[in-house]
């Protein structure tokens, strides 16, 4: 490969990404609705939990992973817990916050939604071999933690509350998706 295919091949990367999101109600068995597609992303971070265990997961949380509006992370939690797959929790830290916690349903449907996941994957890459595929999962996952060790992780704001007029900027997009990739 030249050095031109190889930056070419890298200059695509970016509108991959672009396409992943798109392409990601797929032909397989059960496919999950897209109401609940919203609701694993914040099911899943609650499930991660913080990176650093000074902090707890918070609405605001939510918000700074997703990179959105705190009112839109408000909206997500508040239809995870009418759901029922999150309660709100006293803080062991502060019992002034209140933190997010998986509840059964919530840990069942991740485990759904993972299944789900897996056969996507798997009809996707059916004509692959099968060093192909774990090749692409162990350099998928490699490019996960290495994004998730660009976000500082020992910043503790102490409440929910972003300063008046503060957008998610840099930090909101921590999740490594470009800005126009935000949810709505």
């Amino acid at each position: 490969m030249t050095t031109t295919d190889g930056d070419a091949m890298l200059d695509a990367v970016g509108a991959a990404f672009s396409r992943l999101r798109r392409g990601a109600l797929l032909r397989v068995e059960n496919p999950v609705p897209r109401k609940d597609m919203t609701r694993t992303l914040v099911l899943n971070l609650i499930e991660e939990g913080p990176e650093s265990q000074r902090r707890e997961v918070t609405v605001g949380v939510v918000a700074e992973r997703l990179g959105v509006d705190p009112s839109v992370a408000s909206r997500m939690v508040s239809d995870c817990i009418a759901s029922g797959y999150l309660v709100r929790a006293a803080s062991q830290r502060d019992g002034r916050r209140t933190v997010l916690e998986l509840t059964a349903a919530g840990r069942a449907m991740l485990d759904r939604f993972r299944a789900h996941q897996r056969q996507a994957f798997e009809f996707i890459t059916r004509d692959w071999s099968r060093g192909e595929r774990m090749e692409f999962a162990r350099l998928l996952l490699k490019y996960v933690d290495a994004l998730a060790e660009l976000r500082p992780d020992d910043a503790d704001p102490g409440d929910d509350a972003r300063p008046a007029g503060a957008g998610p900027g840099v930090a909101g997009r921590q999740s490594g998706m470009p800005a126009a990739a935000k949810l709505e």
